[in-house]
């Protein structure tokens, strides 16, 4: 997850005045009059990061959502308290205990080996047995793990069922956006490399249906019109491209694209 405290260049402690104060500093740094024309494109992203800690860590509850989810706390122990969650092997409540336990405190091989030992058990179901935020928070970490090791299937289905819960009950609704742009980055980037066109169209199509907004929906109709382009499929691919471009009209990357398809201005438009 983004640190956003890095970012501003604060503590978790500093006051909003403090706050306030190094974004001002920060932008004004990252001011086009004071950069190199070339390297516009990483001054507007670290602008989008600067300006999106500070919307968070400016605002009080999305700071107190934000520290909630960042911010991974030890447990306090007046035992050990893994040994013990690790000795209650038959009870499903403690072992699900266990995997987050690990994760919260950088167990990470431990906790990932206990989920996939216990994933093969039907009586497995983690929201079972955990209170809502911590499941919605170990399916989090659980997500960044997995696409660490590169097992991007299981890292999208852990973000898809986060995004479907934060639908039906916001809890962790300020990051949404960044649960939009992990699912976005997984699918059109990661995800479909090792998989036939079928499968690919199939969970773009899911992803679209979930309505994640107009960026994230129209780049995944960008990433089907690839897919469609390189099958032969022109006809898909530019009915796709051009959906995608009518939904979200700023799509990057898409001129050489809208080249090899044949789209004009012309067609763009209609």
């Amino acid at each position: 997850m983004k640190n956003y405290y890095e970012i501003l260049g604060v503590k978790k402690t500093s006051k909003l005045s403090e706050i306030k104060q190094s974004f001002r500093r920060k932008a004004k740094e990252l001011h086009p009059d004071l950069q190199d024309n070339e390297n516009d494109h990483l001054n507007d992203e670290a602008m989008r990061l600067l300006i999106e800690a500070y919307q968070v860590l400016s605002h009080p509850q999305k700071k107190k959502d934000y520290d909630k989810l960042h911010f991974r706390k030890n447990v306090p122990e007046s035992f050990n308290f893994r040994e013990f969650l690790k000795s209650q092997s038959e009870d499903m409540k403690f072992q699900t205990r266990l995997i987050f336990y690990d994760l919260l405190n950088f167990r990470e091989d431990q906790a990932i080996e206990l989920f996939l030992n216990l994933y093969e058990s039907k009586d497995f179901e983690m929201n079972k047995f955990m209170e809502r935020e911590d499941y919605l928070e170990c399916l989090f970490l659980l997500s960044e793990e997995f696409e660490k090791r590169g097992e991007y299937l299981r890292a999208y289905h852990f973000l898809k069922t986060i995004y479907m819960e934060e639908l039906e009950n916001p809890f962790f609704h300020h990051f949404i956006d960044e649960i939009t742009d992990r699912i976005r980055s997984l699918l059109c980037y990661k995800m479909l490399k090792s998989m036939d066109l079928e499968n690919s169209i199939e969970y773009l199509q899911e992803a679209i249906d979930l309505d994640m907004g107009n960026k994230a929906t129209g780049h995944f109709y960008k990433k089907m019109a690839e897919l469609y382009f390189e099958a032969g499929l022109h006809e898909l691919a530019s009915q796709s491209l051009l959906q995608g471009l009518r939904i979200y009209k700023k799509l990057a990357g898409i001129k050489k694209l809208k080249q090899k398809i044949g789209i004009t201005e012309f067609s763009h438009k209609l």
